[in-house]
């Protein structure tokens, strides 16, 4: 992520940490349009399930003869909706596997496109009483897996984290089952692909996951910051064992939070042709002020206008 933002997103940093909203003032407001009818399908991610309900209650005020159903089950969900034609959206919060965009380009004979449309810190989540400064990612990769590809130590109870009044407590673990993108990205980007603990507790949401949490003094879970309640606190984190960084926009945009990442939506693309209208106008909105106003409002973090721009430009050709 870091890598991507710092060269992407780096000319649109400062007009949006000059406001207090972190929404880019040179986002455009969106204008409707004629002709936008029928009916949209989405399905795919948790994560994104809420967002793509707000999405489509302000797309429908703009359209209100379009019909628009929302399956959020899983990340894993989207690609095969989006081969068997049953979908034309599928939101995901990790990037496509390359087996699953093979399978794409085998009925289709072209690749899907991907489309940026937030941005999102994963987050670890402790109960709000917890108070714990922070934890590396090979401390956190230490706790939540059983393969611990990272080198640390196995972790399994408070007084090794430093918590020496909570010593001998079991840390208490929550996640999300496999089909989500959520529980795929956590595995690749801090457990290394590496195994999870058989103990780790899979939630079929994301706020299943958050709300095990804050009824748990002694538990750890992992779930986009959009997720958040007052019952949790997402702890700071470090990539190296070094400086702790909160989960916030500005160290999410500069990469030093080390696990920020895209949301993502696929769409069924053909090259050299604009995407369908409705989707199109769907994908306008999603990138426009109205749309990252959502995005805030829902507790992630919005696109800058260039990358937006560029984006949507993706889409139209």
């Amino acid at each position: 992520m870091k890598a991507i933002l710092t060269g992407i997103l780096a000319a649109g940093m400062a007009t949006a940490m000059a406001a207090e909203s972190h929404l880019d003032e040179n986002l455009p407001a969106y204008e409707s349009v004629s002709g936008v009818s029928g009916s949209l399908s989405s399905v795919g991610s948790d994560t994104l399930n809420n967002l793509m309900t707000l999405w489509a209650e302000g797309f429908k005020k703009a359209y209100p003869n379009v019909t628009i159903s929302i399956e959020g089950k899983g990340s894993s969900t989207a690609p095969p909706a989006l081969i068997e034609g049953t979908s034309q959206l599928g939101p995901m919060s990790r990037p496509m596997k390359a087996e699953e965009m093979d399978a794409f380009e085998k009925k289709f004979g072209y690749k899907p496109t991907e489309v940026k449309v937030a941005i999102d810190a994963l987050a670890v989540f402790a109960h709000k009483d917890n108070p714990l400064k922070g934890l590396s990612l090979a401390q956190v990769d230490g706790i939540f897996s059983s393969t611990r590809k990272s080198g640390s130590q196995d972790l399994t109870e408070w007084g090794q984290l430093g918590l020496d009044a909570w010593k001998g407590r079991p840390i208490s673990l929550y996640g999300r089952n496999s089909a989500s993108g959520t529980y795929g990205f956590f595995q690749e980007h801090v457990l290394g692909k590496g195994d999870y603990k058989p103990t780790v507790k899979e939630q079929p949401g994301s706020s299943a996951v958050v709300q095990g949490v804050g009824g748990d003094l002694y538990a750890l879970g992992y779930s986009g910051i959009g997720y958040k309640t007052s019952g949790v606190r997402a702890l700071p984190l470090s990539s190296d064992g070094g400086e702790f960084f909160e989960a916030t926009y500005d160290n999410a945009l500069s990469g030093d939070y080390p696990l920020a990442r895209f949301l993502l939506i696929y769409v069924n693309k053909k090259p050299g042709e604009p995407l369908a209208k409705t989707s199109l106008e769907f994908m306008k909105f999603v990138l426009s002020k109205d749309g990252q106003e959502v995005v805030e409002k829902d507790g992630y973090f919005p696109l800058p206008a260039e990358l937006a721009t560029e984006v949507l430009e993706s889409l139209s050709k």
